[in-house]
C-alpha cells in the first residue's frame, strides 16, 4: 500500500508542476489549469490519508485514482485524435501526449490497485 500512496505523490506533483510549466505564460485560460491543480489535491488526499486504513480513506484515494484517469482521458485521446485543436503551451505536442498518456496509464492502473488492495483482517496486525 505504501507504493501505491508514494506514485500516487509522484503523480500529484508531476501534474502540478507539468500543468505550471505547460501554461506559465501560454495565455491558457486559468479554467483549463486548475482542474489538474484539482485532480492533484485529490489524490494528494488520498494519499495522505491512507496513513491510516479505513474504509472512507480507501474510497477517498480510488476517487483519486478516478479523477486523474476521467480528466487525463479527454485530454490524451483529445491530444492523439486531433492534435491541431491542442493548445500545448510550453510542450511539443508530441513529448505532450506521450506524457499525458503515460500519466493517463498510470491513473488507470492506481484506480484497478486502490480498489484491489487487500484488507487487513482483524486480529492479524
Amino acid at each position: 500500500m505504501l507504493i501505491l500512496r508514494i506514485i500516487a505523490v509522484i503523480q500529484a506533483l508531476s501534474l502540478i508542476i507539468g500543468e505550471t510549466w505547460r501554461s506559465w505564460g501560454a495565455g491558457r485560460h486559468w479554467l483549463f489549469v486548475v482542474d489538474d491543480y484539482w485532480i492533484s489535491a485529490l489524490l494528494l488526499a488520498g494519499a495522505f490519508a491512507m496513513k491510516t486504513d479505513s474504509l472512507r480513506n480507501r474510497a477517498l484515494l480510488a476517487a483519486g485514482w478516478g479523477a486523474n484517469a476521467g480528466m487525463l482521458y479527454g485530454s490524451f485521446f483529445g491530444k492523439l485524435i486531433e492534435p491541431s485543436s491542442s493548445n500545448p503551451g510550453n510542450f511539443d505536442i508530441g513529448l505532450l501526449t506521450w506524457l499525458i498518456g503515460l500519466a493517463w496509464a498510470v491513473s488507470v492502473v492506481g484506480v484497478i490497485a486502490s480498489v484491489m488492495l487487500p484488507t487487513k483482517q482483524k486480529g492479524t496486525g
